[in-house]
């Protein structure tokens, strides 16, 4: 039988044969010692020797920086008052406009006072009425024809009438209501004719000559940050500016575990808008940090982010790392030893405690940059 009916007959034998053919093909090239390697840009090749594994590193020394802790929060008025009607009445007059900015003691509206002003008379009029007959009664004694007990009541009766007196003085005032501080009428809820009761909310008051950019912070980093500390905050509006912190919660919230902080920015022009998103950089203490390239960092057995390096017996060593700073060209990372050999080409080949032969990256420098200097002076 030939070779071609027998195929045709049992066509899996065909199968079979490429399978083996393959399966000898690359166990020879496995015996030959042929492995995938890795280029350098210089041209030479990271990969399995005979003996060890080749890696590309670059000798570092960590710098001191001031790290930064990033909040995500919005912007709010430092100062926001409801105002409400401390007496009833019909509205008058309106002077401020919403959004217009106006000075402590300026008017916002006023209350229909021809009634007020006549119960201001009346109030008077029975003061000097309780005055005269105390006085009245006083003259009485001294020629024996009042008690003790009817001097006490004419006493009890002028001081009944100056109460009356003050309340209605104070009705007067409630009928214009002014500024309570330096700020922006926000909103009002009332127009002319309308009549407010006692507590009826008739405006919003907002102080805006500083803005409050709050957030939360970890429990972690909370230690860190102090109130008086100069922070940085970018707006969704694209304006970047700075401010002081003003407030720490001293306890944390009890569903997240995490502190209340904010920063409190000038805004003299009313310029920056409250009700917007910010980021907040947070001065974080003093750490010694590495900058790397991102794609440096791997994940670990347990899921945590490091670093791969190379030890003094060229053995492969993991350490975890925290993200100390971000910049647009790197990210500044502490966790390293002061002085690393970082593996920057090669990590996903390599294991913890595996034996390794290290090359160094041509133009090769121990230092983990400059730029951390000039990021720690402007977080002062």
């Amino acid at each position: 039988m030939s070779i071609r009916n027998l195929i045709a007959k049992r066509p899996w034998i065909l199968a079979v044969a490429v399978s083996l053919v393959v399966v000898a093909w690359l166990a020879s090239g496995r015996l030959g010692g042929r492995e995938p390697l890795i280029e350098y840009p210089g041209g030479e090749s990271v990969g399995e020797s005979a003996t060890t594994t080749r890696v590309q590193v670059n000798s570092m020394v960590a710098k001191p920086i001031t790290r930064a802790i990033t909040v995500y929060g919005q912007t709010e008025p430092a100062r926001t008052v409801e105002m409400a009607a401390e007496t009833q009445g019909r509205v008058e007059v309106v002077k401020a406009t919403r959004g217009r900015q106006v000075k402590r003691g300026e008017i916002i509206l006023k209350l229909d006072t021809r009634d007020r002003r006549a119960r201001l008379a009346q109030a008077e009029a029975s003061v000097n009425e309780a005055q005269t007959s105390y006085e009245a009664q006083l003259e009485l004694q001294q020629e024996g024809y009042v008690s003790e007990t009817q001097i006490a009541e004419a006493v009890a009766k002028l001081e009944v009438a100056k109460a009356e007196l003050t309340r209605a003085r104070l009705d007067l005032d409630y009928m214009v209501m002014r500024a309570p501080f330096d700020g922006t009428l926000q909103d009002r809820a009332v127009e002319i004719g309308d009549f407010v009761r006692v507590g009826d909310q008739v405006a919003t008051f907002i102080d805006n000559t500083s803005i409050i950019v709050s957030g939360t912070i970890s429990e972690r980093d909370a230690r860190f940050v102090h109130v008086d500390d100069t922070g940085i905050a970018k707006l969704a509006t694209g304006q970047e500016v700075s401010g002081r912190i003003r407030y720490i919660s001293p306890v944390a919230d009890e569903s997240t575990r995490t502190f209340n902080v904010e920063l409190e920015v000038p805004n003299p022009d009313g310029s920056l808008p409250a009700g917007v998103t910010a980021e907040m950089k947070l001065p974080g203490g003093q750490v010694l940090a590495h900058k790397i390239s991102p794609a440096l960092l791997t994940i670990g057995s347990d899921g945590e982010v490091g670093i791969k390096v190379v030890d003094e017996f060229d053995r492969v060593e993991f350490f975890e790392v925290e993200l100390a700073m971000s910049e647009q060209d790197g990210v500044w990372v502490s966790g390293l030893p002061e002085s690393a050999k970082i593996i920057t080409v090669g990590q996903g080949y390599v294991a913890q405690g595996q034996t390794v032969e290290a090359v160094f990256a041509q133009g090769d420098t121990a230092v983990a940059g400059t730029e951390a200097e000039a990021n720690t002076e402007q977080m002062k």
